[in-house]
């Protein structure tokens, strides 16, 4: 089971937000890079990084920082926040990005989410971005009247190798997982999964451990890191 630190970048800072607001906003760090150097001498095996302000405007705005970070890095590093185009993936793949995070242009932009899945395959994650079970796109900002479930299963089927599961409505709370939710995720999809929002100790890392005959394949943790609720060591 991975443990995937997760470095959400807004104006250049490491910063958290609570439930996807960006008017919810905590720092706790004005250099990315030093964070992500800890987290892999800390022994993170992979770094989740998501540029914040990229997911709200529409377009990769920390490029030059995020590429930065994966240059510096000798873990594998998955990317997300703003990626709108076929060019921008290729980009971010060619700069050394392990896996490239899709997320509003699957929704918006199926023919061209197929097609990045059959040119790139591993290399492509889908993020499915959830609030109260329905699909939020656009920096979590346009919540659609589209069943996160019924949308899984649609992005497995246009050729998804892997899926990011996030609940918002949990993401900086610390107030645990909805494991629910995503048990119920895990039996939709055949592909693996990685999940988010709300871990927030060491017993929640064990908990969704047990979940029986899953396909679930990491823990993205955020806040529990940053407030020292969790100590990497110790939960991989």
């Amino acid at each position: 089971m991975l443990i995937i630190p997760a470095i959400d970048i807004k104006e250049g800072k490491c910063v958290r937000l609570r439930e996807g607001q960006f008017s919810d906003t905590e720092v706790f760090s004005d250099d990315p890079i030093k964070v992500a150097l800890n987290w892999a001498d800390k022994g993170a095996e992979m770094l989740h990084i998501v540029d914040l302000d990229g997911a709200r405007y529409g377009k990769l705005t920390n490029i030059s920082l995020v590429e930065k970070m994966i240059k510096k890095m000798s873990i594998p590093v998955q990317v997300g926040g703003g990626i709108r185009s076929y060019q921008e993936v290729k980009n971010l793949i060619n700069l050394g990005a392990s896996r490239v995070i899709l997320g509003t242009i699957l929704w918006k932009d199926k023919t061209l989410a197929e097609k990045l899945f059959e040119d790139f395959s591993e290399k492509i994650v889908a993020g499915i971005d959830a609030r109260d079970g329905y699909v939020a796109i656009e920096g979590w900002q346009n919540v659609l009247s589209i069943d996160a479930l019924d949308f899984a299963g649609e992005i497995e089927r246009l050729g998804a190798r892997r899926i990011i599961y996030s609940d918002i409505k949990r993401d900086g709370t610390l107030k645990g997982p909805n494991i629910k939710n995503i048990e119920k995720m895990l039996k939709n999809v055949n592909i693996p999964l990685i999940c988010s929002g709300g871990i927030a100790s060491l017993n929640d890392i064990k908990k969704l451990k047990k979940i029986k005959d899953s396909n679930l394949e990491g823990i993205i943790i955020g806040k529990a890191l940053y407030k020292g609720r969790i100590i990497l060591e110790e939960a991989l």
